[in-house]
């Protein structure tokens, strides 16, 4: 997601090193991952009311569905697809009947 490597978790680690100090290191660490583990709390508690308001329709809910791109994206397919419907009808207008021949101009070049 974020895309940290090694080298930048090294980076980070060596500057809280430096500008907090060993001392103060332990404690702030501690914090952070308690901070963590209460925000995972609240998405895994977010998640299960969720799943209680909605019953059997959660199993349906498709978050990538509620992705922009993707709704623009099938909008767009669908109205190209009309249009290509649109231009097949007029093709098929335009052509002549099977086995019929098409009129000779003796005086085109």
């Amino acid at each position: 997601m974020f895309d940290v490597g090694l080298l930048e978790l090294a980076v980070i680690a060596l500057v809280a090193v430096v500008v907090l100090g060993p001392d103060r290191l332990p404690d702030l660490a501690r914090q952070a991952a308690q901070l963590l583990h209460r925000a995972r709390g609240l998405a895994h508690n977010a998640r299960d009311e969720l799943r209680n308001e909605l019953g059997p329709e959660y199993s349906d809910l498709q978050l990538r569905d509620l992705d922009p791109r993707s709704i623009v994206r099938k909008h767009l397919t669908e109205a190209m697809a009309e249009v290509d419907r649109e231009a097949a009808k007029e093709k098929a207008k335009d052509s002549l009947p099977q086995g019929q021949v098409p009129p000779y101009d003796v005086e085109a070049t």
